[in-house]
């Protein structure tokens, strides 16, 4: 049993309280000094998509610190390196344009939320700007920002993320057993993929 099913706000209000006023007053239409000063400290940020069907896509994009460039106080621009292909953020933006984002920045306590409509865009002059290692960035996507705000460093905090002392003991990665249609169980193939994907991430990074 999951227990008791919320199923309105006045329910989750009386669960979780309600935000106070200098709270609500965090959230903004533009991107602010600091807000432009994280993400030239990010590597990293997530980046939520949504389908024709309201379902949702989270896919992390990361490369040296401030690579996503501020273009202005509401235009954010993310350069696209090789990948998987699959594409289904990006064909999200194409059918949908709805995006959310997720800026991290290491011993950064905070985070910085970005929500906004997003398009895709191939210009050369901007994508060379882009370079990584002499490589151009593939295409980028534009963000309209609509509304930003920095998060609370609670749940990093509570994930001792930047706490290496707190870290569990360095463990083999596991994704190489789940890649494939199936679970892979037998030793061969899982060092096969593995060699495959320490190859991939030696030869196509950018």
């Amino acid at each position: 049993m999951s227990g008791q099913q919320i199923a309105s706000e006045e329910a989750l209000e009386e669960v979780l309280g309600t935000p106070m006023e200098f709270v609500r007053g965090k959230v903004v239409s533009e991107l602010n000094e600091a807000m432009r000063d994280f993400i030239a400290m990010a590597p990293l940020v997530f980046v939520a998509t949504v389908d024709e069907d309201g379902l949702p896509d989270v896919s992390p994009k990361g490369d040296p610190a401030g690579f996503v460039e501020v273009a202005g106080d509401t235009i954010l621009l993310i350069p696209e390196r090789p990948g998987n292909r699959l594409t289904f953020g990006f064909r999200n933006i194409l059918r949908n344009g709805c995006i959310g984002l997720i800026f991290v920045a290491p011993h950064q306590r905070e985070t910085l939320r970005v929500k906004g409509r997003a398009s895709l865009h191939h210009d050369p002059e901007v994508q060379a700007r882009m370079q990584v290692n002499g490589k151009p960035a593939l295409l980028h996507t534009r963000v309209e920002v609509t509304e930003c705000f920095f998060h609370c460093g609670k749940a990093l905090i509570r994930s001792h993320l930047w706490q290496p002392g707190e870290w569990p003991e360095k463990a083999r990665p596991v994704a190489a057993r789940g890649f494939g249609s199936m679970m892979q169980t037998d030793e061969a193939s899982v060092i096969q993929t593995e060699t495959l994907l320490d190859k991939a991430y030696k030869d196509e990074l950018y």
